[in-house]
């Protein structure tokens, strides 16, 4: 009897030995693994960043020991959302000018302006998020009382995609800007030759250019500004597009003193010094940072008739947009991108600008391939040439927000026909059976949950409209959940360490208050994450 005790003892003591080393185990959840199979889990192992295994709670529990555990109490886990197209460089930036966003007039603008300039009383005062969709006359604004208000002082106000601006004299002083003149890509308004402020597209850099740039330790708070609310926003990779190759200089040295723990997929702006830059030193990938991509303008926005179409505007028949460069740049640019084997990303909103970028795709690359070449937005697309995205593998990202921004008003500047090929997420899925999601903030607001909203239900977190906006192009909950994960992780090259609960792939998660995928709409807009976690580390808890 004595030995029968003591063989158990050394069993247990054995089978207690040979468990296998976790730094965390997270059990007793509902995990989303978006595997190819979208398979279902209950708990996750989790050791030097990585995922050690995917299983249900009592075998992962047994088959490994470890000194934190965490009892997830039934909560949905989904991978950690990627944006794969957003400005977080830019967003941090607006964190520190004036907030214009959801203004309904251009009286509160200037309201809000002046209220800001207080706790800002120096230098160059510049703000973002003003939409004149929004107001009651839906005209654009001119300087007149930001002259009157600020006369000595430049000002610089950004419309809400970062396609047209209203700057004050001070400000077009400081440019050399006294009269209105033609420009590849751009307007200055004047109204009988005298200057309104307004600038369209090309026409902003010209005073934006003119704003000192952020030093260093300016720089780093805007990055951990944004890296803060994308955290809490359960946001665990950003593709970052269009910065210049210095930021990149900075994001390392944040990333290896950890001051920024983000992972970021950046593209470089169409500039010849990035394109120097990126050339002779190669793609940089680290866990944390790619490097790889190049963004193009193609042309302006849609809300402030920059985009280019193949028709005049239905609302303003003298207006057709632009194309922001000659057509001889693309092309020029696409076999430079190409023949150095980067990514050529390429922002184009407008029927004509994606005809146009799609078919010097299409020369470029000649047939189906694996370079993920990708159109930013493809948000008016003609019906026949849809095809023009499959044929070269062309990637579309999309920004299911954009829809239900724009529905209020974007028949009127398309037409009932033209409008049925814009915002068409299910006919651009179709192309290559995959499309990956993103927000464009600051354009649009961070919260991922809108943009799955968005993009299953097509209506806006007002709710609105009540059937849904285009349903015919409204995503399944699991196409939309893999569009934020692990299709937007194949965009960037990255869907083998990332995206989805696998394991040897790096240990980012979320775990969420409501299951999106089973619960009420209002549940999915209320939606906050309670713990985020990049590397197995948590970089933020709900209070």
């Amino acid at each position: 009897m004595k030995q029968f005790v003591l063989l158990v003892l050394l069993a247990l003591t054995f089978g207690a030995c040979t468990k296998k080393s976790a730094d965390l185990i997270v059990y007793n959840a509902k995990v989303y693994t978006v595997n190819d199979n979208f398979d279902m889990a209950e708990a996750i192992a989790i050791k030097d960043g990585k995922i050690l295994s995917v299983g249900n709670s009592a075998d992962l529990r047994k088959e490994y020991s470890s000194s934190e555990e965490l009892d997830a109490q039934g909560k949905a886990i989904y991978p950690g959302f990627i944006d794969a197209h957003a400005h977080f460089f830019g967003y941090g930036e607006s964190l520190q000018s004036a907030n214009l966003t959801n203004t309904k007039s251009w009286d509160e603008v200037i309201a809000k302006v002046k209220e800001f300039a207080k706790t800002h009383p120096d230098g160059w005062l510049t703000g973002r998020g003003w939409d004149q969709n929004d107001w009651p006359d839906k005209q654009f604004p001119s300087k007149e009382k930001l002259d009157q208000l600020f006369p000595n002082r430049p000002v610089l106000l950004t419309r809400i995609d970062g396609h047209a601006a209203v700057a004050n004299q001070a400000a077009l002083n400081q440019a050399g800007i006294s009269k209105s003149f033609s420009l590849t890509g751009g307007d200055i308004v004047d109204v009988d030759g005298k200057l309104t402020g307004l600038l369209i597209d090309n026409a902003v850099a010209l005073v934006a250019n003119k704003i000192p740039s952020a030093d260093e330790k300016k720089a780093r708070k805007i990055l951990t500004d944004a890296q803060r609310n994308c955290f809490a926003a359960g946001l665990t990779t950003i593709d970052d597009c269009g910065l210049d190759y210095e930021a990149i200089d900075l994001i390392e040295k944040m990333h290896k003193d950890n001051t920024l723990k983000m992972r970021l997929y950046v593209m470089l702006s169409d500039a010849e010094k990035n394109f120097e830059y990126l050339f002779r030193r190669g793609a940089v990938k680290t866990d944390r940072l790619n490097v790889r991509a190049f963004k193009v303008y193609a042309d302006g926005a849609l809300g402030s008739r920059g985009a280019c179409l193949k028709h005049p505007y239905s609302d303003m028949p003298s207006k057709s947009g632009f194309l922001l460069s000659d057509i001889k740049h693309f092309e020029e640019v696409a076999d430079k991108i190409n023949k150095h084997n980067f990514q050529m990303c390429t922002h184009a909103i407008g029927d004509s600008a994606n005809r146009s970028i799609l078919k010097i795709y299409n020369k470029v690359l000649g047939s189906k391939n694996d370079k993920r070449w990708r159109i930013e937005h493809a948000q008016v697309v003609s019906q026949s040439d849809f095809d023009l995205f499959g044929s070269a593998s062309v990637i579309p990202t999309v920004q299911p927000t954009h829809a239900t921004s724009d529905m209020y008003w974007a028949t009127e500047r398309l037409g009932t026909e033209r409008v049925k090929g814009a915002y068409a997420y299910k006919q651009l899925l179709a192309q290559n059976g995959w499309i990956p999601l993103g927000t464009d903030f600051p354009v649009e607001q961070i919260n991922p949950m809108f943009t799955f909203y968005a993009a299953t239900a097509r209506k806006d977190n007002k709710n609105y409209p009540a059937g849904g906006y285009q349903m015919e192009n409204a995503l399944t909950k699991q196409e939309a959940l893999r569009g934020m994960t692990i299709w937007a992780a194949k965009s960037n090259f990255e869907e083998k360490e990332k995206g989805s609960l696998e394991v040897g792939k790096f240990a980012d998660f979320v775990i969420w208050e409501n299951d999106i995928m089973t619960g009420s709409d209002e549940q999915i807009l209320k939606n906050k994450a309670l713990k985020t976690f990049l590397n197995g580390e948590k970089v933020y808890e709900k209070k």
